[in-house]
């Protein structure tokens, strides 16, 4: 690539190999506590050694090439973390899938990736089968050799740490797939190693040694990407127990370590907050707690706020920018609904990243004007793998496209109106189901909703209400309570009240399981 200015051409694109971020911790406090996980405590220079036994098992033993896909399937655990950091090392790419999925799910992420090697978990033996490739174990197992057992073999031994560009895939991110099969985006070694410095810079400033994270979501996901960003500050990281969601456990633990930084989404947000033992917790360590994955709703984010105290960050992005696109910081949280606060914003442009309201030729809207939410920066990720069409859609003008609609202010904070296939049209005018949702958990009864729209002969569609009541209410009752709240053509048409909604395997409520289960109740065709 020719420099336009100067008409030169870069001498090197090489980058960081994103293992160092472990190296570096460890050279800076070897005997620092590094990893918790119940009795198991791991320093900075047992983890790092770690990495390096099995990184050159895997060089050595397992002919890992550099840019060989490696898949795999666990829960959170130690063996998962120093797995993550010897593929790198070694220059493999990191194909982690969200150990909730089932063997035929995980087999496809494997066909899909091309992965040739894969670390499993002990307790998941059938998708080791299913997947049919080279296993190591995490634990005893009879499908492959136990992680510990290669890493005590090859104690000592060191790789040959991989050289990296800029743009050298390292992390296979897949989609949840809330339409069609999950895709894998490709994160690379550069882009990441903004991805970390702007989670320092933006979501949690001022880290250092002294600090401590709890571990509550999947690693294999965003919570696996906040992990990097501790590790990259020599931030001990504390993992549950079991697989076990035990909000008790979560704040003795916070307790305990003096936890200071949490990184979660919504829904298990507010069951930390609704929990009985959260009026007995000591959360004074909490400096930040931090959400994504989705919009948390202004009902829950004031009680959040009144609960926890000014400790709450959001960010807004998808997988495919690692999370950059905004973020709203703890400053700006406001449990008041003042004049001055911003209510409903998901926050301002990350350092480094433009965001553009875009209508559907690509053209800039003015604020306040509902458009699709795209961004450019570095953060954005290479591509989807091998998926040209998937590309040629989510690019434009080299805009990624997020299939978020929203809108921004004039001072550039930016509110999310809901996914551009959640929307729907009732007698000819956009119904955002986000906005009649925000207005049906303000009722006392109402602990969960899922606004959306179904076919109707008169109208083209209308709105449906899939609720969770913690207390008796009828649908005259919520009809009753949003009338003036919102324009007739709003107005959901049904209330349904079920025990739960369905949610992904990462947590998410997904408009795409609730459609599913009114299909298969027998409700819409």
């Amino acid at each position: 690539m020719t420099d336009p200015v100067g008409g030169l051409t870069p001498v090197s694109t090489r980058v960081m190999n994103l293992a160092t971020f472990l190296a570096q911790s460890a050279r800076r406090d070897p005997d620092g506590i590094a990893l918790v996980m119940g009795d198991v405590r791991w320093t900075w220079g047992q983890w790092n050694a770690r990495a390096d036994a099995l990184a050159h098992a895997l060089q050595t033993r397992f002919r890992l090439q550099k840019g060989d896909r490696v898949m795999c399937q666990s829960q959170n655990c130690t063996e998962m973390m120093q797995a993550m950091f010897a593929v790198w090392r070694a220059g493999g790419v990191w194909v982690p899938a969200n150990f909730r999925q089932t063997p035929e799910e995980v087999a496809y992420l494997t066909q899909a990736s091309g992965a040739s090697l894969m670390f499993c978990n002990a307790g998941f033996p059938d998708h080791a089968a299913a997947c049919g490739v080279t296993t190591l174990a995490f634990g005893t197992a009879e499908f492959g050799p136990s992680v510990d057992v290669i890493t005590a073999e090859n104690m000592g031994q060191r790789p040959q740490v991989a050289a990296v560009d800029r743009d050298d895939p390292c992390w296979f991110f897949f989609t949840s797939g809330t339409t069609g099969r999950p895709k894998a985006s490709v994160l690379t070694h550069g882009q990441m190693a903004f991805v970390v410095t702007n989670h320092l810079a933006d979501l949690m400033p001022g880290l250092t040694g002294d600090d401590a994270s709890l571990v509550v979501a999947p690693l294999s996901h965003g919570a696996g990407v906040h992990q990097l960003t501790q590790v990259a500050r020599g931030v001990k990281t504390i993992l549950l127990p079991t697989e076990r969601f035990d909000v008790a456990q979560v704040w003795d633990l916070v307790r305990d370590w003096r936890v200071s930084t949490m990184f979660t989404v919504p829904t298990i947000l507010k069951l930390l907050v609704e929990h009985p033992s959260t009026a007995r917790a000591d959360t004074s360590s909490l400096r930040y707690v931090i959400y994504a994955g989705a919009p948390m709703y202004r009902v829950d984010q004031q009680k959040a706020l009144q609960t926890l105290g000014p400790v709450l960050v959001q960010y807004f992005g998808l997988g495919e920018v690692t999370g950059n696109i905004t973020v709203l910081p703890a400053h700006l949280h406001q449990t008041e609904d003042s004049p001055q606060a911003r209510i409903g914003t998901c926050g301002h442009a990350r350092t480094g990243i433009e965001i553009q309201i875009q209508d559907d030729q690509g053209r800039e809207v003015a604020p306040g004007e509902t458009g699709e939410i795209c961004c450019i920066g570095p953060a954005v990720f290479a591509g989807y793998y091998r998926n040209p069409e998937a590309n040629a859609k989510s690019f434009r003008d080299g805009w990624f496209r997020t299939g978020d609609l929203g809108h921004m202010d004039d001072q550039g904070f930016v509110y999310i109106t809901g996914r551009q296939s959640d929307m729907f049209i009732s007698g000819g005018s956009n119904v955002y189901p986000r906005e009649i949702e925000e207005k049906i958990l303000t009722h006392p009864a109402i602990s969960e909703v899922a606004v959306l729209g179904v076919p109707d002969p008169l109208w083209g569609e209308i709105g449906w209400a899939v609720c969770v009541a913690n207390a008796p209410v009828a649908e005259e009752d919520l009809a009753a309570f949003l009338d003036g709240k919102l324009s007739r053509y709003k107005m959901p048409k049904r209330f349904l009240f079920w025990d739960a909604l369905p949610k992904s395997a990462y947590g998410k409520i997904t408009k795409k399981m609730i459609r599913a289960e009114l299909e298969a109740r027998g409700m819409i065709a």
